[in-house]
């Protein structure tokens, strides 16, 4: 049979389980269950034969994330970057229009990079049953058993069965997130939750989309046709991107489509939305405690702790999950899990560096991370990948001084290169042109220490760069 094109959305930021999951490294790339993140574990579902080499949508930001985890489960697929978000509803155009240009009755399956999937072979088999109904010209979205009257997702109505379709049902209404009682209601009534995974044929949802929503689809449209290529990346052109109303997929076509079917997914699934969802899906003691990393619990009940560094300890008290980064600490009660994303809105009004940002900073060469800073100072540990290479840089209010503590470093300064090797150091003035270099095979890390009037990170003057950064 013909194959299917996966799609998988991986540009959302993960603030409902923040501390661990922030912009900068949102929770799409984050071990939250298991070893691998949530991206890496669908993408090693997708190997699988019934499906074409996948095609990834995400933002500029995390192009690098995204070919480093890629490459550290020897995966492939094309990469395909929006200029700026403007959520589902363009990027499902998006994939709709990339994929009727192979040919426009291309089967997709669009999949959210953020979800867990238990019976990860239930979810293809699942993807092979809606293909048929997708051909016919159907939506399909995968829709979810409730286990409670949840609030946070929205709802399908299942009506009759389709002809020739393995337990395909015609979707009679597809209504958004309710109330609590209204929820139970729509349980008892055999609703099934929206999954937000979806499988259509390539010019059903074109057509739908340049129905309901014109002004989505011709952006999409023309940011397809003048997109352009930078280091292996599908680049949208930001200016027609720009003009594409933001709207989820669900209110821009399935609220509104005669097209839409469902297809029943008891296939363990979660969108992780939550640090109870976490918790839920972690393995547990027989008092329900569950401990990732460093953490000890005592004379306690349902308690979830995850420190990856410091050590963190609960005692005597029940039902909450406790997570500790290098820079902050959430305590938080079970039934208060929705209140994160507030948490996050707040300390982005307080214009908290911590509500987005890591200490660990990720580049496309590697990542540096806090360690001290004063008011004229500033240390980092920084970690340069085998064969990457910094831009060719200079600063105006700083002067660095690096110490190589593993590895050997190329380092040119003006005119010169020099070679540090471990437990050696060079100092670079304020001014001059330099660039590092990791020459060898192993990781370059090194200590900086940062000295001036100014230590921001905007203060840099790049003459060349491989990533082509400006």
């Amino acid at each position: 049979m013909t194959k299917i094109l996966p799609v998988i959305m991986c540009g959302g930021s993960g603030t409902r389980v923040w501390p661990e999951s922030r912009e900068t490294l949102p929770k799409q790339f984050i071990p939250l269950v298991g070893e691998r993140s949530t991206f890496q574990t669908t993408m090693t579902m997708l190997a699988d034969p019934a499906f074409e080499r996948p095609i990834v949508i995400s933002n500029f930001d995390y192009r690098f994330l995204i070919a480093d985890q890629l490459r550290e489960i020897g995966a492939e697929a094309d990469i395909v970057l929006e200029p700026s978000r403007r959520d589902s509803g363009p990027a499902v155009a998006v994939a709709a229009g990339i994929a009727a240009r192979r040919a426009p009755d291309t089967v997709v399956v669009v999949l959210a990079a953020d979800h867990v999937v238990r019976d990860q072979a239930g979810l293809v088999d699942l993807c092979k049953r809606a293909r048929a109904a997708a051909a016919q010209g159907y939506i399909v979205t995968l829709g979810v058993k409730p286990d409670g009257p949840a609030t946070g997702y929205g709802y399908l109505r299942p009506g009759a069965a389709l002809p020739a379709c393995d337990d395909v049902y015609k979707l009679e209404a597809f209504v958004e997130k309710p109330d609590r009682e209204t929820a139970r209601k729509y349980v008892e009534a055999g609703y099934f939750w929206n999954s937000g995974n979806f499988i259509f044929r390539a010019d059903v949802m074109q057509s739908e989309i340049a129905q309901f929503e014109p002004g989505i689809f011709s952006a999409a449209e023309a940011a397809i046709e003048a997109a352009s290529r930078d280091l292996g990346f599908v680049l949208l052109n930001a200016e027609a991107f720009a003009h594409a109303p933001k709207k989820s997929i669900d209110y821009a076509v399935m609220e509104k489509t005669d097209k839409a079917a469902l297809i029943p997914a008891d296939i363990g699934w979660s969108d992780v939305g939550t640090w109870r969802a976490v918790w839920e899906l972690s393995d547990r003691d027989e008092l329900g405690n569950s401990v990732r990393g460093h953490g000890v619990v005592m004379d306690a009940r349902n308690v979830h702790v995850r420190s990856e560094d410091t050590l963190t300890t609960v005692v005597g008290v029940d039902d909450v999950i406790v997570v500790t980064t290098q820079d902050a600490v959430l305590v938080l009660s079970h039934e208060h899990g929705d209140s994160v994303k507030q948490l996050v809105d707040q300390l982005k009004s307080e214009n908290r560096r911590e509500a987005g940002e890591h200490k660990r900073i990720f580049r496309p060469w590697g990542y540096y991370q806090a360690i001290d800073e004063g008011q004229r100072y500033q240390v980092k540990r920084i970690v340069v990948k085998p064969g990457q290479r910094l831009s060719l840089q200079k600063h105006f209010h700083r002067a660095e001084h690096w110490i190589v503590v593993r590895g050997t470093a190329e380092v040119g300064r003006d005119e010169q290169t020099h070679l540090v090797h471990e437990n050696e150091s060079i100092y670079l003035p304020i001014g001059c042109r330099h660039r590092l270099t990791n020459p060898g095979k192993i990781d370059l890390e090194l200590i900086e220490v940062q000295t001036g009037s100014y230590l921001g990170e905007d203060d840099i003057v790049r003459f060349e760069d491989a990533y082509n950064r400006g």
